[in-house]
């Protein structure tokens, strides 16, 4: 009477199951990466600890030479609130984010909150956490 063995153990590998994973991780980094906005713009922020649920339509950064910025195109002052009108329009509850420099002068960031004044815009001032 002979005798078989009924269980035999595969020495092949299946990769499937990784390729997967790796697959799927892939897709998530891709998809975040193109959450995140960085700002090519270097500033150096006031440190503050609120922080508020709003979200920005726009953004108006002012480095620490005293450029201007809408979002990442360099404006000059002048132009700042025909090119903040013309991508904002008149919306109600607008929000802009003001990215200014912990150097800049409140001088010129009031100019900014006037031109939102002008136009009914809310402004949100960026800070960095303390």
């Amino acid at each position: 009477m002979a005798l078989s063995q009924r269980n035999k153990i595969s020495i092949n590998f299946s990769s499937v199951g990784m390729t997967d994973v790796v697959f799927n991780l892939l897709i998530f980094f891709m998809l975040t990466s193109t959450l995140v906005h960085p700002s090519a713009i270097k500033l150096l922020l006031p440190k503050g600890s609120t922080q508020t649920s709003a979200k920005p339509q726009t953004s108006v950064s002012i480095t620490s030479d005293l450029n201007y910025y809408v979002e990442q195109q360099p404006v000059a002052f002048e132009q700042l609130e025909d090119i903040l009108k013309q991508k904002l329009g008149s919306a109600p509850d607008t929000y802009i984010a003001v990215h200014a420099d912990k150097s800049v002068p409140f001088e010129n960031v009031v100019k900014v909150l006037d031109i939102a004044q002008r136009n009914n815009y809310k402004l949100i001032i960026a800070t960095s956490p303390k």
